[in-house]
């Protein structure tokens, strides 16, 4: 299987709130408490396609978007944050996302003087594991008492540099 790495711009706006959507769809909560949130993010990065194809990429089996991953680097070189990490349902637990993860890594320490790269994500989700195996740290646990306590508490990592 032939697995790729593209640019956001060589797709259609709407596929990052797809993918978002289909990746979440093991429980509709998420889709409750999220769904505007994905629509902005994806309107923002199809609005400013020059920041989308610098700091994310869609990923791709077989002419298929299967995923995509995304970070920001306003916080250079103190840090660059990982946002959103999307593997549609369909592929999850063949290790496409531990392979967008690592590109998306391998690209990010690029960066000159870059410390760290940190990540933020819920104990009830597969992300832990997915952060751990390719070296995040756990740095902060803390309690989720809001609308998306479902997804369980707050999972702070970090990768020093």
């Amino acid at each position: 299987m032939n697995l790729a790495f593209k640019k956001i711009s060589e797709f259609d706006r709407g596929i990052l709130y797809k993918l978002l959507l289909d990746g979440y769809s093991f429980d509709d909560r998420y889709r409750k408490c999220f769904e505007q949130d994905w629509i902005e993010f994806d309107n923002f990065f199809f609005d400013n396609l020059n920041i989308a194809d610098k700091y994310g990429f869609i990923t791709v089996l077989e002419d298929t978007p299967i995923g995509h991953i995304s970070w920001d680097p306003r916080n250079m070189p103190e840090y660059v944050e990982i946002g959103h990490n999307c593997i549609a349902s369909k592929y999850k637990g063949r290790g496409y996302g531990k392979r967008q993860l690592s590109e998306a890594i391998d690209r990010i320490m690029k960066y000159e003087n870059l410390q760290k790269i940190i990540v933020g994500t819920n104990s009830n989700l597969i992300a832990p594991h997915n952060y751990e195996s390719v070296g995040f740290q756990l740095v902060q646990r803390r309690d989720n008492n809001g609308d998306s306590s479902f997804s369980g508490d707050y999972l702070e990592y970090e990768i020093t540099l």
